[in-house]
């Protein structure tokens, strides 16, 4: 008799901790997530990761890159207003493929640098501003090399040889400003696009120099 109890509490312990293991077993399962991270692990990861997220969406910008963009907004348009005139006045075949390959270069950086404002909630310098209306209306006193409207209508009022030595002259100065703008981008901007961008108008344009000059000595 006493061995049939002790045989029965043996059956009811062993019930009883199959039954616990069931349980603990059940509760470790609702605390995990499908990739093995608890939900607390998860929950963590996720408001760790979201201030970077949001940080890589709105760009790590300053003052300075809304300026530079702004700025070379307009000194870029008229640079390519300036080698639009140069295929029906130019003289020089030299002269005509300069012109080509800064509009090509330049009108995409303009495309871009728009982009930037618009993400950013900044103005986008008018299209239809004039060189001094950009200067006076943004108030860019750094936008060295900029041509007068004065200048710009000599311009247009030149053409065989005449107008290439003016075209490469005022050229190099309007080069020698988008220089002067992007070291100062180099310098102050935070912007990583806008930096990179500001490094290669320094290397294509000095580069473009050192041929305009050669076209001067030319002549």
């Amino acid at each position: 008799m006493a061995s049939r109890r002790s045989l029965i509490r043996r059956t009811t312990a062993l019930a009883a901790a199959a039954t616990a293991a069931v349980v603990l077993a059940a509760c470790g399962s609702s605390d995990s997530s499908p990739s093995g991270h608890s939900g607390h692990d998860m929950g963590a990861m996720s408001s760790a990761s979201a201030p970077a997220t949001a940080s890589a969406a709105q760009g790590s910008r300053n003052a300075q890159d809304v300026s530079f963009a702004q700025g070379m907004i307009p000194h870029h348009r008229q640079a390519v207003a300036m080698a639009d005139l140069a295929p029906s006045r130019a003289n020089s075949q030299q002269v005509k493929d300069l012109a080509a390959k800064i509009r090509q270069a330049q009108d995409p950086e303009i495309n871009t640098m728009s982009g930037w404002l618009k993400g950013w909630g900044e103005k986008v310098p008018d299209a239809g501003m004039s060189g001094m209306e950009s200067m006076s209306r943004m108030d860019h006193s750094s936008m060295a090399g900029m041509m007068s409207d004065g200048d710009m209508d000599k311009l247009k009022d030149l053409s065989g040889d005449a107008f290439d030595k003016a075209f490469v002259q005022m050229m190099i100065s309007h080069h020698q400003g988008a220089i002067e703008m992007a070291k100062t981008e180099q310098a102050k901007g935070a912007y990583g696009p806008a930096k990179t961008m500001s490094k290669s108008i320094v290397t294509s344009q000095s580069a473009e120099i050192t041929e305009m000059n050669k076209i001067l000595g030319k002549q």
